[in-house]
C-alpha cells in the first residue's frame, strides 16, 4: 500500500513532483510503446485530463533527466548516455485575438528556447526561425530534436467567436506546423496535443505523417487516473469517502480502452476537501459551448443517447459566420469532455460509437447550464430547482405540475416565434429531462421494454417515476397516463421493490403549456 503523499493540485511540472513528494501515476509506459513504435503523434483530449504533465514528462526524458524517472517503469529501459534537444512551444497562455500576437508569442518562445540552448536566432519570420532552430540544434548537438506542442489549438479555440482570427490563426499554425514534417531530418520525436482534432486538411495539411493515438485503444489510459489508480497510488486518500460514489460522480471517460477513466482535477480537487462538487465542470465550461448547442435547439434528452462516427468526431474546424456553426455537435460535446463513448459496433466495415454524458457532474451541470439559459435567472432557476427537490420528497405531484407550468409561462414567446420547433413533445420532454438531470436523479430515457418504450424513469428516495409525454393536439387526452398503464412499461421496475409512480404529462402547443399532469400508482 502506498504512503501518503502530497497532492499534485495545479501541478504540471514533472521535475516538481518528483522532487518535492507528490503523488504520481506512472505513464512511462505509455510513453516507451510510442519511443518504439514510431516518430510523430497527436494525441486529443478534454481540459485538465494531464496532457501538460505529460509533455513535460517527455521534455524531461528526452533531455536525459535520469534522476527523476528511477523506481519508474522507462527508468531501465531507456538509454540514459544519449540526450536530445528539446524544442518545446506551449500555447497554454497568451492572448491570440490581436494581429500579430499569436506570431509575436511564437517568436518570444523561439527566442528563449535559442537563448537556453546557446543557438543564435535567425530571421524575422517565426516558421523560417523554427526551421532554422531543428537544423541548428541537430547540428550543433549531433542529436535529432524532441518536438512537443502543447496545447496546439488553443490561439484557434480562444477566438472561436471571431472567425477572422480564428482562420488568420488557423493558417499561421498550418504554416508553423508544417515546419516539422519539412525539418523530418532533423527530429527524432513529435508529440502534438489539445482539446479539439481539427482536420488534418484544415490544420494539418502539412504536417500529415502524425499518427492519431486518440482513439487507439493502447494509449486509451495515457491520461487521466484509472479506477487501479485510485486504489493503489491513492489508496491513503479514500477513507472517509464512499467509494461507489467516487465512480458516479468522476469516473466514466473512454476512449476505447478497457478501463473507464477519470479527470485528475476532479479527483485531486474531492480528496483535498473531501466534498463531492462539480470541480471539473466550473473551471471553464466554453460559453460558447452552452449557446451553441442552446442555439441549435439540442434536446438533453438526446444529447446522453447520441450516435457518431469517428469521421464525425473529428470533424472540427473553422469556418461560416461565426466558428461554432462549422462544428458538429458530436464533435464539440466529444472533444471538450461532455460526452465520451459508452459503446461501439460495427456498421458495414465503420466504427459506429454510442456517445453518453461520461458521469454524474457532467450530466448534471450542463443540465443546470442549459436551463440557465432558457430561465434567464439564476435565482430563480436555484429557486425552481430546490423546489423540485422538496417536492419530489413530498410526492406533491400537483405542485410539480404547477411548477413546470410557471415555468413553461416563463419563457419569452419570441422564443417559440424565432424559432421552428418541429418536434414539440421532444422540446417539452428535455425541459423535464434537464430538471430532474441538474439535480443528480438517475435517470433512463426512452428505456426498451417488452412493451415498447418508455419515455423517462426517474429513480431516487428509493422510489421510481415513471413518465410517458404527449402533445395533446396529435393524442386524445388522457393517452399520456393510459400508455404506461396499458403497455405495463412498471413491470421491468417491479424487482426493486420500491413504491412506482406513473405520470401523464400532456402539452399543447396552442398554449405552449402543461395541459394535463395525471399520477397513479402501479396496482401489480
Amino acid at each position: 500500500m502506498s504512503r501518503k503523499r502530497r497532492l499534485p493540485l495545479g501541478i504540471q511540472t514533472f521535475r516538481e513532483i518528483r522532487e518535492e513528494d507528490y503523488y504520481y501515476v506512472d505513464k512511462t509506459a505509455y510513453i516507451w510503446r510510442l519511443h518504439k513504435a514510431g516518430k510523430h503523434y497527436f494525441l486529443s483530449r478534454p481540459r485538465r485530463f494531464g496532457k501538460s504533465l505529460l509533455v513535460d514528462t517527455l521534455k524531461e526524458l528526452f533531455a536525459g533527466s535520469e534522476e527523476l524517472f528511477q523506481g519508474l517503469y522507462i527508468h531501465d529501459r531507456w538509454k540514459w548516455s544519449v540526450r536530445h534537444p528539446v524544442v518545446r512551444l506551449d500555447f497554454a497562455g497568451g492572448s491570440f485575438a490581436e494581429p500579430g500576437a499569436l506570431h509575436q508569442e511564437v517568436i518570444a518562445q523561439l527566442e528563449g528556447i535559442e537563448q537556453e540552448l546557446g543557438v543564435t536566432g535567425r530571421y524575422d519570420t517565426a516558421p523560417a526561425r523554427f526551421r532554422h532552430l531543428l537544423a541548428a540544434l541537430h547540428r550543433e548537438s549531433g542529436q535529432r530534436v524532441a518536438v512537443l506542442v502543447d496545447e496546439y489549438d488553443k490561439p484557434i479555440l480562444d477566438v472561436l467567436e471571431e472567425p477572422e482570427v480564428a482562420r488568420t490563426n488557423r493558417g499561421f499554425l498550418r504554416g508553423l506546423y508544417g515546419v516539422i514534417k519539412s525539418s523530418d531530418a532533423h527530429v527524432r520525436f513529435t508529440f502534438v496535443t489539445g482539446v479539439s482534432k481539427f482536420s488534418k486538411v484544415s490544420l494539418f495539411s502539412d504536417l500529415n505523417n502524425l499518427t492519431d493515438i486518440t482513439l487507439d485503444r493502447r494509449y486509451s489510459s495515457i491520461c487521466g487516473y484509472t479506477d487501479a489508480d485510485l486504489d493503489t497510488v491513492f489508496a491513503p486518500e479514500l477513507p472517509g469517502l464512499d467509494r461507489e460514489q467516487i465512480r458516479a460522480w468522476y469516473n466514466g471517460y473512454c476512449w476505447l480502452g478497457a478501463e473507464k477513466m477519470y479527470n485528475p482535477y476532479d479527483v485531486l480537487r474531492l480528496f483535498d476537501s473531501h466534498k463531492f462538487d462539480p470541480y471539473w465542470f466550473e473551471t471553464g465550461t466554453p460559453r460558447f459551448l452552452v449557446e451553441t448547442l442552446y442555439r441549435r435547439r439540442v434536446s438533453s434528452v438526446t444529447l446522453g443517447e447520441t450516435v457518431s462516427t469517428a469521421e464525425l468526431l473529428g470533424a472540427f474546424d473553422v469556418g461560416g459566420r461565426t466558428a461554432a456553426e462549422h462544428i458538429g455537435t458530436e464533435a464539440l460535446l466529444f472533444q471538450t469532455g461532455y460526452l465520451t463513448i459508452n459503446g461501439e459496433e460495427d456498421l458495414g466495415g465503420e466504427a459506429l460509437y454510442r456517445l453518453g454524458y461520461p458521469n454524474r457532474e457532467v450530466r448534471q451541470s450542463l443540465n443546470r447550464s442549459l436551463l440557465h439559459h432558457l430561465v434567464q435567472d439564476t435565482e430563480r432557476q436555484t429557486a425552481n430547482r430546490i423546489r423540485l427537490y422538496r417536492l419530489l420528497e413530498r410526492n406533491d405531484f400537483d405542485g410539480m405540475k404547477g411548477l413546470f407550468q410557471a415555468f413553461f409561462a416563463s419563457i419569452p414567446y419570441q422564443w417559440y416565434t424565432n424559432n421552428h420547433i418541429a418536434d414539440y413533445e421532444g422540446y417539452y420532454a428535455s425541459v423535464f429531462y434537464s430538471y430532474f438531470a441538474a439535480l443528480g436523479y438517475e435517470i433512463t430515457v426512452e428505456d426498451s421494454t417488452s412493451h415498447g418504450r418508455l419515455d423517462m424513469a426517474v429513480r431516487t428516495g428509493g422510489q421510481v417515476y415513471l413518465f410517458e409525454f404527449k402533445v395533446v393536439e396529435m393524442e386524445p387526452e388522457g393517452a399520456a397516463l393510459a400508455q404506461l398503464q396499458s403497455r405495463n412499461y412498471a413491470a421491468k421496475y417491479r424487482h426493486l421493490g420500491a413504491p412506482i409512480h406513473l405520470i401523464g404529462v400532456e402539452f399543447s402547443r396552442q398554449s405552449r403549456n402543461v395541459t394535463a399532469f395525471a399520477v397513479a400508482a402501479d396496482q401489480a
